[in-house]
């Protein structure tokens, strides 16, 4: 399980809002997609696997190829039939939300704060895992519209200049701990929601908050 770290000293003002806007992973961060993956590939293990290995190509990756076919692939890499990405993408429309996720969105929406989403998927699929949050949000940028996938900085800056925030003033929530290298690059503070306990890859840079739920978000907002 995740463990507490504490936030930066500087942004521990009481009674005060310590960003403008809040950034999310889409498929980890928001939505349980690794319950999806493990449905297709017909197994806990398999789809672990599975998406452990999509996870080390699309790091290596950078520029845009079709998401679709990074997710075959990842599966081939681990002896599992190309035809599931086929199947993966059918169900898109049976992903869900974590259970705290409409509740943190909801609030950080009534508090004032702009939201929005930063995804490794194509403009297709990017808009519909979106509305399964049932949140409407401000920017969403997709790797196919980024024309890169995280952790290419690229990708974060465009949803920051379409926000119209700096760095600082936006909280960026990964799902992934890969999230951490692309957000470490442009300064842009990251709060880990770890649901289900992934080990960082060597070297990964450390987040400003590490939790296995997204409760905890409020506060480091400062809205909690």
């Amino acid at each position: 399980m995740a463990s507490s770290t504490p936030s930066r000293s500087n942004d521990s003002v009481p009674g005060m809002r310590r960003y403008d806007a809040v950034l999310f992973d889409l498929l980890t961060a928001l939505l349980d997609s690794w319950t999806l993956w493990n449905d297709v590939a017909g197994g806990a293990d398999r789809g672990r696997a599975w998406r452990a290995a999509y996870l080390r190509i699309t790091y290596r990756t950078g520029v845009y190829r079709p998401y679709e076919s990074l997710v075959a692939e990842a599966a081939e890499a681990v002896g599992l039939p190309r035809h599931l990405a086929d199947d993966l993408d059918a169900r898109y429309v049976a992903l869900r939300p974590w259970t705290d996720a409409p509740e943190v969105l909801t609030q950080l929406a009534a508090a004032g704060l702009r939201l929005g989403v930063v995804t490794n998927c194509s403009e297709r699929l990017g808009r519909v895992a979106a509305e399964r949050t049932g949140t409407r949000f401000d920017v969403l940028v997709t790797a196919e519209r980024a024309g890169v996938f995280k952790p290419d900085p690229r990708a974060y800056r465009l949803a920051l200049d379409e926000l119209g925030v700096a760095p600082e003033r936006c909280l960026f929530v990964a799902g992934s701990a890969y999230d951490l290298v692309g957000t470490a690059a442009i300064g842009l503070p990251t709060y880990w929601h770890d649901r289900i306990g992934m080990t960082p890859p060597d070297g990964t840079p450390p987040p400003m908050a590490h939790h296995a739920s997204l409760r905890p978000l409020l506060e480091v907002v400062g809205t909690g």
